[in-house]
């Protein structure tokens, strides 16, 4: 099960990386500023952001096994209106509909993988989120070879791989509707609960996974978005080879996605968390004075490191409010989208009026966020109290 949502994570998330990888050739084709091409991520990154902690709540009351294949429903007809779009207008629809999709996908699927963890939640939600990472590296790549050389109606055969996830996420459905309550069961007659942490406390952690969180993807929203045309525009690298820049980036994200999770289910959430998001900073600020080589170089290191997050947080944020897996899960995918998105559609405007490099000056502060992590209480020492 773990490897079938991975893949169905990989087609969802390659799929909508679409939108990004493509963002070259529309921008030409329709005469997009950046503000444009911004507000085309905020207006996907918004939908999925706002839908996903509400699907989350509703199925912590009653969980539909079978929304998993509704989600991805959305996304083979964001694909295909994408791939026809012949105004901006018709864009933003088709980017409304793949959010959509996301927002349904992400908070089930994030349970999936927690009821078929054996106890190895990190692990179990590292694996799934690395499938979701190579989907968007591959992205690019698929843009760069078969994409961008055939053009936007290519995009329709792209969307093959949603029909493929259709019927794969109806097979998991119908495991997880069979194994739902079993599982749920044994997880409560062997789980090792925290000791409870006082409502204030849990808000005061909560807001500082939030902060981590605003700081991890507002940063990526300079990489995802734009670092294709900080490429061309800093060093006149073309479309195809700018889009194996991007590449290589969000292939270190995947690894680094992969080596997270199991390093905090075995030296702590807390410590991947506080190393992930601060440890960085160096490599941000060097970012804007490398050359190409380097620049390529420190984008790799960085995606290793930050892309590390994620699993630990959403993990350490499920055990902070136990029982609530679907509320947590769509909350913090949901903000993640958002921020990916608001961050995108703000740095857009920048980048019109202040230039691409100056954005990547003043973003390579933002990990220096990671500093909060030492406020967050220690679970792992909680638990054995």
């Amino acid at each position: 099960m773990l490897f079938s949502i991975s893949i169905c994570h990989l087609l969802n998330d390659m799929n909508q990386s679409m939108i990004t990888a493509m963002y070259p050739v529309l921008k030409t084709k329709f005469h997009l500023d950046f503000s444009h091409i911004g507000f085309l991520t905020l207006t996907y990154q918004t939908t999925a952001s706002l839908l996903q902690p509400v699907i989350g709540t509703l199925t912590d009351k009653r969980p539909t096994p079978y929304s998993l294949s509704i989600g991805m429903g959305f996304m083979l007809l964001g694909l295909l209106l994408w791939s026809t779009a012949g105004t901006y207008p018709v864009l933003l629809v088709a980017a409304a509909l793949i959010g959509m999709g996301s927002a349904v996908f992400h908070p089930e699927s994030a349970r999936v993988a927690r009821l078929a963890s054996g106890g190895r939640h990190g692990l179990a939600q590292s694996l799934f989120q690395v499938g979701g990472n190579a989907g968007t590296a591959s992205g690019p790549l698929l843009a760069a070879f078969f994409v961008v050389p055939r053009g936007q109606g290519s995009i329709a055969w792209v969307s093959v791989g949603a029909l493929a996830g259709i019927f794969i996420l109806w097979q998991v459905g119908s495991w997880y509707k069979a194994h739902m309550a079993e599982r749920a069961a044994r997880k409560a007659s062997t789980a090792r609960p925290v000791a409870p942490l006082s409502p204030r406390l849990t808000l005061i952690s909560i807001g500082i996974l939030i902060a981590l969180i605003f700081s991890k993807y507002f940063y990526l929203a300079s990489l995802s978005s734009y670092y294709t045309f900080y490429l061309m525009t800093r060093f006149q690298v073309d479309v195809r080879d700018s889009q194996l820049y991007l590449f290589l980036f969000l292939g270190a994200t995947a690894l680094g996605t992969l080596i997270g999770g199991p390093v905090g289910d075995r030296i702590g959430r807390r410590y991947v968390i506080w190393g992930s998001i601060l440890g960085v900073l160096p490599f941000s600020l060097l970012l804007p004075y490398a050359n190409l080589f380097w620049t390529a170089v420190l984008t790799v290191i960085i995606g290793l490191i930050l892309s590390s997050a994620f699993s630990a947080i959403l993990v350490y944020a499920q055990e902070l409010v136990p029982g609530r897996v679907g509320m947590i899960s769509g909350l913090f995918f949901g903000f993640a989208f958002g921020m990916a998105g608001i961050g995108a559609a703000v740095l857009g405007r920048v980048a019109d009026s202040m230039g691409i490099v100056f954005v990547y000056r003043v973003c390579a502060f933002l990990p220096a966020i990671g500093l909060l992590t030492v406020f967050l209480p220690d679970l792992d020492r909680r638990r054995h109290a």
